[in-house]
C-alpha cells in the first residue's frame, strides 16, 4: 500500500508540473473566445489546486492579462491603473466585453492583386484534350516548355 501511496504522489507531481507548464506557456491565440481561454486558464488553476498547488486570484488574473496578446494592451493598462480590484468573473465579464469591442473596431480588408497587361507574360498552359482516354471530360495542361503533362 506505502508504495501505491508514493506512485500517486510522484505522478500527481508530475501532473502538477505539466499543468503548471501548460498555463505559463497559454497565450490567447483566437483560435477560441476570449471567455473560452480564460475559462481553460481557471479549469488549469482549480486543478492545481486540487494537486495542493495554491495559485491566488491576483496571481492568475496577471497570468490571464499576460496571455492576452498586444491589442489588449489599452485593457491591461485600464486595469493595472483601476484602484479597485476585479474578482475572475468581472476580469472575465470585461475581457469579453473588450473581445466585442475589439472585433466592431478591426476594419474587414480584401486584398486587391493586378496584373500590368504591358509586363504580363501570355500563360503557357492550354487545355487539351486527352487522347487516350476513357473519361470524355478529362483534360489535360501541357506547359509548352515542358513535355511533362499534369492530368487533373
Amino acid at each position: 500500500m506505502k508504495a501505491i501511496d508514493e506512485q500517486i504522489v510522484s505522478s500527481d507531481k508530475v501532473f502538477a508540473n505539466t499543468l503548471m507548464k501548460k498555463l505559463s506557456s497559454m497565450t490567447f491565440d483566437r483560435s477560441r473566445t476570449v471567455r473560452e481561454h480564460i475559462m481553460k486558464m481557471i479549469d488549469i488553476a482549480a486543478k492545481l489546486k486540487l494537486l495542493e498547488v495554491d495559485m491566488s486570484t491576483p496571481f492568475l488574473m496577471h497570468f490571464v492579462l499576460n496571455s492576452l496578446p498586444t491589442k489588449y494592451d489599452p485593457f491591461k493598462i485600464s486595469y493595472n491603473t483601476h484602484k479597485d480590484k476585479w474578482s475572475i468573473n468581472e476580469l472575465l465579464t470585461m475581457c469579453v466585453q473588450e473581445e466585442e469591442k475589439l472585433k466592431h473596431e478591426m476594419s474587414e480588408s480584401v486584398n486587391l492583386v493586378t496584373r500590368d497587361k504591358k509586363n504580363t507574360i501570355k500563360d503557357k498552359s492550354v487545355p487539351m484534350k486527352k487522347k487516350n482516354c476513357l473519361d470524355k471530360d478529362t483534360y489535360c495542361f501541357c506547359n509548352r516548355r515542358d513535355t511533362e503533362r499534369k492530368i487533373f
